[in-house]
């Protein structure tokens, strides 16, 4: 696999409105955890449609791991232009700051919004062009939120072909957040006395 799409919920959809939540870092914590072994077994790019949520929180995480991992590219392909236009300034800035490290950047649509058709259209544009896609998406805890669009388009391109698509769900979190209780207890009985 060469090319992973990484895709999920917008920050509102679950709830979160600050870089500063603590969910944030676990959800930051279980795409890196997926994504290692990718990049380790050949992964080159990872696609991002710059959404404010597990989008660009998963673009902050492939930066970071560029120190480690060089070859492996973000791409940040949004639906249309000026997509951050209507966010508030920090959401922006963090917007920008990730836009201005990645590999690659354009918009499907070279004009601003003008209807929920552009981001079907550039969902479709994705999934033909790219052979996985990691899914922040819990069907049982939010059925109804905008990540169930692109899974249908990745299980009907996986009906057709070797498509490869995980959906990480709360369980998966939940794991991560066990593990980072587990590693922060584990800590504190190494720390000697004084």
């Amino acid at each position: 696999m060469k090319r992973l799409i990484i895709s999920g919920y917008k920050a509102s959809e679950i709830g979160i409105f600050s870089n500063k939540n603590i969910a944030v870092t676990y959800i930051q914590k279980a795409i890196e955890k997926k994504l290692i072994p990718l990049i380790e077994e050949g992964l080159e790019w990872v696609i991002i449609t710059g959404q404010w949520g597990v989008e660009l929180w998963a673009g902050e995480v492939v930066l970071k791991l560029k120190s480690d991992y060089p070859d492996v590219k973000l791409a940040v392909i949004t639906p249309f232009l000026s997509i951050q236009e209507k966010w508030n300034e920090e959401k922006q800035e963090y917007f920008n700051r990730i836009i201005k490290q990645a590999d690659f950047v354009d918009s499907a649509s070279k004009e601003v919004y003008r209807g929920p058709w552009q981001f079907t259209q550039l969902n479709t544009f994705l999934i033909r062009n790219s052979d996985g896609m990691l899914l922040l998406f819990d069907e049982e805890a939010h059925p109804d939120s905008s990540p169930r669009y692109m899974k249908q388009l990745a299980q009907a391109k996986a009906i057709q072909s070797d498509y490869y698509l995980h959906c990480m769900n709360m369980y998966d979190l939940q794991m991560v957040v066990e593990e980072a209780a587990m590693d922060q207890e584990h800590s504190y009985e190494q720390e000697p006395e004084s």
